[in-house]
């Protein structure tokens, strides 16, 4: 489901201020996770629920701004970036 993208962005943002103190992620990235924060509280709401289906995730410009900066926050902590966003499986 798409809500549990930002859900899961929600639990790791929590931790980056933390990761950035002990040295694990750099400072440098917090601009671009915490604009990634802004777009998707932007995109909350009852009034922006087509924004939230399978399908805007590849037409709705706000996912789009989401994909571009959480590329640059893995090229500035992995180097060039070129494959596609890895799978993610989430286990309950």
């Amino acid at each position: 489901m798409t809500d549990e993208i930002a859900l899961d962005f929600d639990h790791a943002f929590r931790m980056a201020e933390a990761l950035v103190a002990e040295g694990q992620l750099a400072h440098g990235v917090m601009a671009d996770l915490q604009e990634i924060d802004v777009v998707l509280s932007g995109m909350s709401g009852g009034g922006n629920a087509d924004r939230w289906t399978g399908d805007a995730l590849s037409i709705d410009g706000g996912w789009a701004l989401a994909r571009r900066l959480a590329r640059r926050v893995l090229v500035a902590e992995l180097g060039e970036w070129q494959q596609p966003l890895p799978e993610i499986a989430v286990v309950r």
